[in-house]
């Protein structure tokens, strides 16, 4: 048995050269031991969208956004129609006090607020609020469609 240390990030020579291989031993791992569907979300069904109404892919999901939401709050915590309305939802997961900023040395995405989506044959199964700060990201709440939690959205969320 051989056993290497690896850096991760920023990214080495190494992890790249073994990144495909490590990912496959972590799929295999996860379809076994914790029964995950082979067609688990990937880092190509996940889209990062600035919470802001003036862009055009958060105008454009915000619909299907608050319905998730509603369907979640109602399924889990239970909550009534009325305390998940597209205001509450607004008020709750799409004003945040953090101004968006694209600093130089920042990640190109920039940093703010961000709904993290996750999305299934062309609809979104999950939401990830999270801020992105320059020293950390911060995840402010999740959300996802009660019918999909055989895939453990949260844990795979809190992962990535």
């Amino acid at each position: 048995l051989k056993v290497r240390v690896v850096r991760s990030s920023p990214p080495s020579s190494q992890f790249k050269a073994t990144f495909q291989e490590s990912y496959q031993v972590y799929k295999r791992y996860q379809m076994i031991i914790h029964k995950d569907p082979p067609d688990k979300p990937t880092i190509n069904q996940v889209r990062l969208v600035p919470v802001s109404f003036e862009d055009p892919q958060f105008k454009s999901s915000f619909n299907q956004s608050a319905s998730l939401f509603a369907k979640y709050q109602m399924a889990i915590h239970k909550d009534t129609p009325s305390d998940c309305g597209e205001n509450e939802f607004t008020r709750f997961l799409c004003d945040s006090p953090l101004e968006a900023e694209n600093a130089p040395n920042g990640p190109e995405c920039g940093y703010g607020s961000f709904h993290q989506q996750y999305w299934l044959d062309g609809k979104i199964i999950a939401v990830g609020v999270i801020d992105i700060l320059p020293y950390c990201v911060s995840s402010v709440y999740l959300y996802y469609d009660p019918d999909y939690s055989f895939l453990s959205l949260g844990v795979y969320s809190a992962l990535r």
